[in-house]
This record gives C-alpha cells, sequence and structure tokens, in this order.
C-alpha cells in the first residue's frame, strides 16, 4: 500500500518538504540535493536486513547481497580519495568521530582541535559535547587579523601540550586546509592526525580542494553535503591503523550498519568518479566565490574577504551583534535558507550569534552559476541590512519562486 493511502499525513507533510525544497533558494551549506538514484537505493529493500559484523564475517545468515554491497562501497571509496582502507558502516559524522576518539584515545587523554567559534565542529572538543566531557580538549584558534589558521600557532600548542591526537577541519571556514603541515606537527610530537573533510568531501573528491592523502593517519568525511550522497559517514585510513578503526565502529560503537543507506554511499561513490562530478565541484567553488563578491560588493561583511571552498560566512557585528538569528529568519521570510553561525571572537553567544554561513552546493546541483549568485547576493544584502521590512521579503520571496522555477529540481516527485 503506497504511502498516500496508507499515511496520508506523514504523505503530507513529505510533499510540503519537496515544494519547500522546490521553490526555494537552499544555502545551508551543510545540505544538498542527494539524486534519485540515491534516495531510490536508501529506500530499498535493503533496509530489512540486519547484518551485524563486516562482509564474510557476519553474524546473521542470509546476508550475501549485504556483502556485495558493501565491498562494492568500500572498493568505490577508496578509488575516489585514494584511501587504504575504508570502513563504510560509520552513521553519521558526530558518532564516525566518537569512534576515531575511540580507537586512538583514552578518557581523559589530551587532543589538539579547532575551536568552535573559529570554525570547528562540536566534536573537536566543545564542553557541551562527547569530546569536551570525555576528553581534554586543547584549541587553536584563526589569527585576530587575517582570520586564517596560523600553522606556527598550531605546532606552539602541540609542542606544549603533546596531544595524543590533532584534529584538522572545520564546519565553517573559507580557506584551503594544509593537511600535510598538520601531519607534520603531528609527526613531531608523537600525535595521530584526524582529518575531519566532512563539509569538503566531495570538493577532496572533485580535485579542487588539496587532499588529505594519502599521508593523513584517519581520515572521515560525511556522505552528504559537497558529496552528494546520503545521510551517513566513510572513515579512512593508513592500513596500520585499519583494525583499530574497524573495532571501533563494530563492536565497539555500532551494532548492525544501515545496509540501505551503505547502498545509497555506494551509488553517491560511483557518481563522484564520474568526470562531470569534477566539473560540478569546479562550479560549487566559483560559485561560492562569486556570491561572496556579490555580498561584499553590497555592504556585507564576509570572513577572510572570501572563500577558497563552498562555504561563505556573513560577519554581521557592522550590522549588529547577536543578528545571525534573526538576519537568518528575514531571509527565510524571503525564501532564502541559511544557518546563524558564530564568528571568530563571537561577542554574542553560541544562541544569539553574530555570523551566518550559507554555501553553493544545492545551488549548484541546480545548475545556477555565477549570474545566479550574483542575484542571490543582493537580494541577501537587501534583507539584511533591512529585516524588519515584511513587504521587501515578500517582494523577494516571489522573485526567488521565480528563479527556482527556471532550475527545477525533483520534477518526478510528488
Amino acid at each position: 500500500m503506497s504511502l498516500h493511502v496508507q499515511d496520508p499525513a506523514v504523505h503530507k507533510i513529505i510533499q510540503e518538504e519537496l515544494h519547500r525544497q522546490q521553490t526555494t533558494v537552499n544555502l545551508i551549506a551543510s545540505e544538498n540535493y542527494a539524486s534519485e538514484a540515491v534516495m531510490e537505493a536508501t529506500g530499498s529493500v535493503l533496509t530489512n536486513k540486519y547484518s551485524e559484523g563486516y562482509p564474510k564475517k557476519r553474524y546473521y545468515q542470509g546476508n550475501a547481497n549485504a556483502d556485495d554491497i558493501e565491498l562494492l562501497a568500500i572498493e568505490r571509496a577508496k578509488e575516489l580519495f585514494g584511501a587504504a582502507h575504508a570502513n563504510v558502516q560509520a552513521l553519521s559524522g558526530s558518532p564516525a568521530n566518537a569512534a576515531i576518539f575511540g580507537a586512538f584515545l583514552e578518557p581523559g587523554d589530551t587532543f589538539l582541535g579547532f575551536t568552535l567559534t573559529g570554525g570547528g565542529h562540536l566534536t573537536h572538543g566543545s564542553h557541551v559535547n562527547f569530546s569536551g566531557k570525555i576528553y581534554s580538549p586543547v584549541h587553536y584558534e584563526v589569527d585576530k587579523e587575517t582570520g586564517l589558521i596560523d600553522m606556527e600557532a598550531v605546532r606552539a600548542l602541540a609542542k606544549e601540550h603533546k596531544p595524543k591526537m590533532i584534529i584538522s577541519g572545520f564546519t565553517a571556514y573559507t580557506r584551503v586546509v594544509d593537511f600535510k603541515a598538520f601531519q607534520e606537527i603531528a609527526e613531531e610530537v608523537g600525535a595521530i592526525h584526524l582529518a575531519d573533510i566532512s563539509h569538503i568531501g566531495g570538493l577532496v573528491a572533485g580535485g579542487v580542494h588539496p587532499s588529505p592523502f594519502p599521508f593523513t593517519d584517519v581520515v572521515m568525511t560525511t556522505t552528504h553535503k559537497t558529496l552528494r550522497g546520503p545521510r551517513g559517514a566513510l572513515i579512512m585510513c593508513k592500513e596500520e591503523h585499519a583494525k583499530a578503526i574497524d573495532k571501533a565502529i563494530f563492536p565497539g560503537y555500532q551494532g548492525g550498519p544501515h545496509d540501505n543507506v551503505t547502498a545509497a554511499k555506494a551509488v553517491a561513490f560511483g557518481e563522484a568518479l564520474k568526470p562531470e562530478f569534477k566539473a560540478y565541484s569546479a562550479q560549487i567553488v566559483k560559485n561560492a566565490q562569486a556570491l561572496a563578491k556579490s555580498l561584499k560588493d553590497n555592504g556585507i561583511k564576509i570572513l577572510t574577504d572570501g572563500t577558497d571552498n563552498h562555504m561563505v560566512i556573513l560577519d554581521l557585528c557592522p550590522i549588529g551583534v547577536s543578528l545571525g538569528r534573526p538576519g537568518a529568519v528575514a531571509l527565510e521570510n524571503a525564501g532564502i535558507i541559511t544557518n546563524c553561525n558564530t564568528v571568530p571572537f563571537e561577542p554574542g553567544s553560541p544562541f544569539k550569534p553574530s555570523g551566518i554561513r550559507i554555501g553553493t552546493a544545492m545551488m549548484t546541483t541546480r545548475g545556477m552559476r555565477e549570474p545566479e549568485m550574483e542575484q542571490i547576493g543582493k537580494w541577501m544584502a537587501s534583507i539584511l541590512q533591512d529585516m524588519d521590512n515584511t513587504a521587501l521579503q515578500a517582494q523577494v520571496k516571489g522573485e526567488v519562486a521565480a528563479l527556482c522555477t527556471r532550475f527545477p529540481v525533483y520534477e518526478g516527485l510528488g
């Protein structure tokens, strides 16, 4: 029985979400439009199977097909990134990072991570997260003048505190990360180097951001965001760390994997191996740079004065402190979807931040290019500089909807 007959209430909400995704400009940096093939795999009969363990070493019978799916996903991941070993079972980015911590650290051990307000993730040592509660974080910050990571400052902290692990990567940083320099520092102090490329995994795969391979000890990426797959994660590492990583995922932190999502990961990796994915990745960066320029030209302050990746961070402090959330709400009222975000040395708070984070992966998937980014930047600037103007918001919302009709998505659904 189909969903609209079996449960019309759920069906109605899903259709409303489809409509929202089709008719708004989606600039959430951590989201993307997965292909219909990825979604088909996610909703396949593999959701019915339990396959605790690893291929050819399962605890349940009937896993021949689950084995084939997982082995295919592993081989495609290794080919895509040039990794020696890949674990495709991680359920999401935070659990994947938790497993990596468990593989190499004991409770109370010191690690070095990127501060949350500077651009790091909750799992890089936030006091409200497992990483800050169970372990002992030391944080590096961006330079106050440039907004960039100072590698000499990172080295000095590593030498002083002798962490057992050093984390590179980010959730809100717009410039290239020097993974090789991080690895060299880690080797100097005898630490494991974890490169968290959750946001830029697709850009690394597409060749538009320097890769942490083959020298980095452990690499984690989510499989959505710029990689355009299902919600999930992927851990890759040097062969010498393979057993520790696999044992940390199962039986350490997870039971049975989600085979339907593993299948969708295999599909996404296959899509990313095609030549057109490189062109797509390059266009993401071009679009982000065009959007940043448009915002700057129209009076909005941009962190680091630009971007090297898919992401742009707006600093609203010149307009007013703690305006990130009101700004994001005003933009949503105008059909432009973003999220509020802290800025380095945040004068507000994580709950009332002074920035907005945006990304161009979703609109690039729809086929938008530099001219559309220029227009979106103009709309955003006008809204942010007059947040209480509901008439302007309504006008822009209509113009946004008209733009979206020119770049349809999921036409076969509904």
